[in-house]
């Protein structure tokens, strides 16, 4: 790796890291957030709800903008955005303000998270060099959002939740104060127009199914808030899917769908979200509704998960070079699917949290090796030039997929306890042991999918 591209490395994954922060950065804050400003119970939620809609919503259309108008220019423009945003979200004294500034973290999400990985990609031979930079990118994606939990609970206990969009500020003034002299631009050599029926037929549809799925998590699956939108927003798709087949132009050609590598590669990555992110919130609930522990001391027993996740990073890369990437997939899956399930175990007293740091530890090195082997797996054999909608492929199965998982968790937790009847630690235990049994249950099924449909990308070690 040369000095140049070292460079290239630290600035991309310091804006990827940032960016996985503010997913979960203000998870513990909300309560203190809502007194302040003067959110309800009934409205909280849209604090988060407004950022995921967004960041999910609007990552392939950017994936594709990036790909047609300069990867380096989208990536400036949303780091500035993310800045400017944050800087409002910081001093706002209003909800609607308030929301404002996470509709634009959002769309700034959107935005840069594609374009970085594509400039990460492109900046980088197909192999060796690319899969160890995709395996720290992923490292630090992932860390970032156990990251957020922590730091979330220690700004707000010792300086503000204020800090929690403050601390966006100077990094982001860095960051696009250094992008012009390190980044080379890249577009393509002959421009192309933007399919726009297809670009607004898969963003709102990418929308309303996202909403719906924040919507289960606080009515129910079968809610019409919650049928209604995922039914429009899966009709928008096959509408999307249609016009692709019909336009000369298409934000998302059909042919690169029905490649193996990047169908399956995909829906190994959202479930590699899907499970670890929502884990993170069943251990939250079990945590202080089981144990007692405060939000800080919860988010402080997550350090080990990201250490785990940094470690997978690191050992994924080394992995794949031995295996491949369909081999690496399937042994992250299994190795994660044992160790979530050994957290069935957990009880009520507080020897169980050495179980927990054990188990979570393993499963974040386990979790972390499949991404990597995702991320390798969608972004190979494809031209530079396609590189934008790959990584808009890839991030937006890693959007969809933290936003899927806490929903799907909350929903088999409640309806347990319900069943149960009232709220108690033991009910909460119960129902988080449930939705761990489930958690497992997906990553295995996700190692045997791939081994059966996954077709391994031929690599190329130059």
């Amino acid at each position: 790796m040369t000095g140049k591209q070292r460079l290239i490395l630290v600035l991309l994954l310091t804006a990827s890291f940032t960016l996985a922060v503010d997913f979960s950065i203000l998870n513990v804050a909300l309560p203190v957030i809502g007194s302040e400003i003067g959110f309800g119970l009934d409205t909280l939620q849209w604090i988060i709800t407004a950022f995921a809609l967004c960041a999910a919503g609007f990552t392939l259309l950017f994936g594709r903008v990036a790909d047609l108008f300069g990867r380096r220019r989208l990536f400036i423009l949303g780091m500035a955005v993310l800045g400017i945003a944050s800087l409002v979200g910081g001093l706002a004294t209003t909800p609607a303000l308030l929301l404002i500034a996470r509709v634009a973290q959002g769309l700034a999400t959107a935005a840069v998270v594609p374009a970085a990985l594509s400039l990460l990609t492109t900046s980088f031979p197909e192999g060796k060099l690319r899969e160890k930079a995709l395996g720290l990118n992923g490292a630090l994606m992932a860390a970032g959002f156990t990251t957020g939990a922590i730091l979330g609970g220690v700004l707000t206990d010792l300086l503000s939740w204020r800090w929690a969009f403050f601390i966006n500020v100077p990094i982001a003034i860095a960051v696009v104060m250094l992008a012009p002299a390190i980044l080379a631009e890249s577009r393509p050599a002959q421009k192309t127009r933007l399919d726009v029926p297809g670009a607004i037929t898969v963003t709102l549809g990418l929308l309303a199914i996202v909403y719906g799925l924040s919507s289960a998590a606080e009515t129910s699956w079968v809610h019409p808030m919650t049928l209604g939108p995922l039914l429009f927003g899966a009709l928008l798709l096959v509408v999307f899917w249609f016009v692709e087949r019909n336009t000369a132009h298409p934000l998302v050609p059909v042919a690169i769908l029905r490649r193996s590598t990047i169908a399956w590669g995909n829906i190994a990555g959202a479930l590699a979200f899907v499970t670890e992110t929502s884990l993170v919130f069943l251990l939250t609930l079990y945590l202080q509704k089981t144990l007692g522990y405060t939000p800080l001391g919860a988010g402080l027993s997550f350090a080990v998960l990201g250490l785990g996740t940094v470690l997978g990073g690191i050992v994924g890369p080394r992995l794949i070079g031995r295996w491949g990437t369909k081999k690496t997939i399937i042994v992250g899956f299994t190795v994660q699917a044992a160790a979530t399930g050994s957290l069935v175990l957990l009880g009520t007293n507080g020897e169980s949290i050495i179980l927990l740091l054990i188990a979570t530890f393993v499963g974040g090195v386990a979790n972390l090796v499949a991404i990597v082997g995702f991320m390798v797996t969608a972004t190979s054999g494809l031209s530079d030039h396609e590189q934008g909608l790959a990584t808009g492929l890839a991030t937006m199965s890693q959007q969809i997929g933290i936003t899927m998982g806490i929903p799907i968790m909350s929903a088999i937790v409640a309806a347990r306890v319900h069943r149960l009847g009232a709220e108690t630690s033991l009910t909460v235990l119960d129902g988080v042991s449930t939705a761990i049994l489930v958690n497992a249950g997906l990553c295995l099924i996700t190692a045997l999918a791939v081994a059966a449909f996954l077709k391994s990308p031929a690599r190329n070690d130059a």
